[in-house]
């Protein structure tokens, strides 16, 4: 009873990625998982940046127009988005980016808000391509994008946001902490740990992360400011973000279009990718 109240707390509670229910890990690969990119710690691919206080690492795949994939949060890595990555390298250039407080990237020594990933996500692009970008964030990864969006039109030529909701203080509860992580998915953490630049510093990454998400304001104004069109997508028993609440904030985006997947929870492109896929697609190679 306490793991299915533990996985439940990371579902419904805070804004992770591809959660910790184990028959649906997508982290570090599983066994059964042939995968051979390693993806989130692929020397071949990596590059670091400085953005301010902290160097973030990403990974360049394929050719041709950039779309940045953003992962989701705490529990998210840029492996859970491997199959994303192999379906879109074929005709695009992929720029996968590690979160900071994620992966290969640093934290940094400044408090963690919204507008400091969207100039980390700002600080990759200006180093990776001269391009207008596509953006593809999940979970804690759409609510990033959803703030570049806003705050660089002028670099963002589309965006795919899922699992990424309204956001205002005291809607959702994020007191999900360190302890709780580690009991659930000790094996992940030591994966994680070995890759992070100051595995020490994993816990005030949670701190943070519950800190700024508690704060957090994502409604009319930050939406409405947002040019480009974006694909909103929800899977459509997301446990986290109710399908309600990612159809309003698709209403306060001017240019939306809105794709709910079937048979799907919070992490939609992986429980029913193909779904997703075909919802990506069309809006992708639209002009």
């Amino acid at each position: 009873m306490k793991k299915l109240i533990l996985v439940f707390l990371v579902n419904v509670v805070f804004c992770c990625g591809a959660f910790a229910q184990k028959p649906l890990r997508h982290f570090m690969q599983p066994p059964n998982v042939i995968n051979t990119i390693p993806y989130g710690n692929n020397p071949q691919a990596g590059h670091y940046v400085q953005s301010k206080d902290a160097k973030i690492y990403y990974e360049v795949y394929g050719k041709g127009q950039p779309i940045v994939i953003l992962h989701g949060g705490l529990f998210g890595s840029t492996v859970e988005m491997a199959k994303i990555i192999d379906s879109l390298s074929v005709d695009f250039q992929i720029i996968a980016v590690s979160t900071r407080g994620h992966g290969k990237s640093e934290i940094g020594t400044e408090p963690l808000t919204l507008e400091q990933r969207a100039n980390d996500v700002l600080a990759v692009i200006q180093k990776a391509t001269s391009e207008k970008v596509m953006i593809l964030g999940f979970s804690d990864g759409g609510f990033t994008a959803y703030k570049f969006g806003s705050m660089y039109p002028d670099k963002v030529k589309k965006m795919i946001v899922i699992g990424a909701g309204i956001l205002y203080p005291g809607l959702r509860d994020f007191s999900f902490n360190f302890n709780q992580a580690m009991e659930m998915d000790a094996e992940f953490w030591a994966q994680q740990r070995a890759l992070m630049p100051e595995p020490n510093r994993l816990k005030e990454v949670f701190q943070q992360i519950a800190t700024c998400y508690s704060q957090l304001t994502v409604g009319a104004e930050l939406l409405g400011a947002i040019q480009c069109p974006v694909l909103v997508m929800a899977g459509d028993r997301d446990e986290g973000n109710s399908v309600q609440n990612v159809l309003n904030a698709a209403l306060l985006i001017p240019n939306h279009q809105l794709a709910i997947i079937p048979n799907a929870g919070h992490p939609a492109f992986i429980i029913n990718f193909n779904a997703t896929w075909a919802s990506i697609v069309p809006f992708i190679k639209e002009n």
